[in-house]
Formats: structure tokens, C-alpha cells, sequence
């Protein structure tokens, strides 16, 4: 049973919203083509944090409206980028208008959504041809020494796998899903920072948080890399779906079953209210350095 006075672990990245910015990795480009098409077009990003997957999006030359329930972490995404705009706003009740949107995308974050609730609101803000896109960096644990790190600093969602809940709802055609590797250099300084960002430590008392980060930095100083750095390897997971045409999905009554009810409608949907900018308010914090030159035959090796 969940104890009541314990921290919500969905909420939990703001206390450590400039450790997550400079720890976790960003997103292959090549993935996030994949997911989005090689034509710029309206983007909403649910769950965008400090603006890993955002920067992403905006190289690209996508018009992205970012959203994130914390803002200490929209703070860090809008200085960095000052002119996206973006607001706080949860999956389950999206601040926009309806049907405004050519993709909504979520980087590390569907699975803590209410998915009943998140997914009627994301077939109410696409457009009648929009598509939904995820995507999700899991270590590769396959390498003894990713393994070892893993087993220190908490379980991944590696066996998590939207497909079903995605088909289930009856809003989306065939997911089509595909895997992209990459690599994150992680130093003395970031994998403290990777630690420290992970919601099962960020919801700890102050003194167990110092007690793991400590363990961590002794398992990276026993392999003697020093300020070279780890290239530590992941797994870019993507899926995509297109909204099934003129579907506006409302939430069943029923407070038990959360049951889907799929509404055929005969009229285009209406534009929504125009979207206000934020101010920002942020020191811009260092990015991480992601995708350093490195290939499948140096992923086997074990930095001991």
C-alpha cells in the first residue's frame, strides 16, 4: 500500500530539475525524423521537462508548444529556448484548443500518465490526420558494467511497451514501433547528476540521497576513467500511430472501468484559443553531450 505522506514520484523532478538537465541523455535526431516526418509542422510535447526532447524538435525546424506539470523544470527548458512557447499543463487535462495539432509527443513520460484520461485529451487536441508519438531511452544493460550501474541506481521502465494500451483505446490505427542506439558520455560530475534525477532517488530523504550518490561516484572512480569520461550506451525506443479520422474520444461516466467511448463526428473540429508565452525566469544550465563518436563493435566492452 502507497503511503499517503510519501512523495509522488511523477512529481518529484522539480527538486531536482538542474541535475535532470545536465545527467539524462537527450534523443537521436534520426529517431525523432522517424517519429515525426522529415516536413517542419505543429508540434505539442507533453511531459517536456527541462527540454531535452524540445531542442531536438526546434533543430529540426518543428513550431513545438511545450508543456510539463513543474515549472522549475519549464524554467530550465525556457531559457534555454525562449522562443518556445510553453506552460504548465498535465496529459490528462491539455491547455489548448482542439484539433490544433499535426503530433503530439512525449519523451520519457507517458508512462506516468493517467492513459484513459491522457489519451482522450490527445485525440481531442490532434488534428484529423495527427499522429501520436513516444519515445523512450533505456539503457543498455546488456554490458556488465551498464548492468551494474542499473542494479545501483534503480530499475528502468524497460519492459514498458505503449502497443497495447495504444490499440485498447480505439483511437489510433496500427502502432508501428523502431529502436535507435546512442551513446551519452557521462563524467566524474553528470553521472552524479544521472543519479540524483532518477524518481526513486529524488524521492528520498536529503541524507539517502547523499549516502547513493556517494556509492555511485565510488562504482565510477573504481573504474578509473577520471574526467574521460564513460560512453554509456542506450536503446532509443519510438512509437507512432495516426489518430483515426474524425474520432473525438470522451471519458466513460463510470468512475471504475474508465472505459473508452469513441464518438464518429461529421464536422471538422474547431481552432482553439490562441496560446500565451511564458516568461522565463532560469539561469541557463550546461548541456550534455550526446552522441560522441563510437560504434557496435566498442558496445561489448566492459570499462574495467
Amino acid at each position: 500500500m502507497t503511503d499517503p505522506a510519501s512523495p509522488d514520484p511523477a512529481r518529484s523532478f522539480g527538486s531536482v530539475a538542474d541535475s535532470y538537465d545536465r545527467g539524462r541523455p537527450s534523443y537521436p535526431t534520426d529517431a525523432v525524423k522517424w517519429l515525426i516526418g522529415d516536413e517542419p509542422c505543429s508540434v505539442l510535447e507533453l511531459g517536456a521537462g527541462t527540454g531535452k526532447l524540445t531542442e531536438v524538435l526546434v533543430g529540426l525546424g518543428h513550431d513545438v508548444f511545450a508543456t510539463d506539470p513543474d515549472d522549475a523544470m519549464l524554467d530550465i527548458l525556457s531559457e534555454k529556448l525562449p522562443d518556445v512557447r510553453a506552460t504548465s499543463g498535465t496529459a490528462e487535462q491539455i491547455p489548448t484548443g482542439d484539433g490544433l495539432y499535426d503530433v503530439v509527443i512525449v519523451g520519457q513520460a507517458f508512462h506516468w500518465f493517467d492513459h484513459a484520461k491522457a489519451l482522450a485529451e490527445i485525440g481531442r487536441v490532434l488534428r484529423a490526420d495527427g499522429r501520436l508519438a513516444l519515445i523512450q531511452n533505456e539503457r543498455d544493460e546488456r554490458i556488465p558494467w551498464v548492468r551494474k550501474l542499473g542494479k545501483l541506481i534503480g530499475k528502468q521502465e524497460s519492459d514498458f511497451d505503449p502497443t497495447a494500451i495504444l490499440d485498447d483505446s480505439g483511437i489510433f490505427s496500427a502502432v508501428e514501433a523502431q529502436t535507435f542506439r546512442h551513446w551519452q558520455v557521462v563524467d566524474r560530475h553528470s553521472i552524479q547528476d544521472l543519479v540524483l534525477s532518477r524518481s526513486n532517488i529524488a524521492t528520498l530523504e536529503p541524507d539517502a540521497q547523499d549516502r547513493k550518490r556517494r556509492e555511485v561516484l565510488a562504482f565510477y572512480d573504481d573504474y578509473g576513467r577520471g574526467m574521460d569520461g564513460m560512453q554509456l550506451p542506450y536503446n532509443c525506443r519510438g512509437w507512432h500511430a495516426q489518430v483515426l479520422p474524425h474520432a473525438q474520444v470522451a471519458i466513460s461516466t463510470s468512475s471504475t472501468t474508465g472505459a473508452y467511448e469513441v464518438v464518429e463526428l461529421d464536422e471538422e473540429p474547431q481552432p482553439g484559443v490562441p496560446l500565451a508565452k511564458r516568461t522565463d525566469t532560469a539561469v541557463r544550465l550546461p548541456r550534455v553531450i550526446t552522441d560522441p563518436d563510437g560504434g557496435d563493435d566498442d558496445l561489448l566492452i566492459d570499462f574495467r
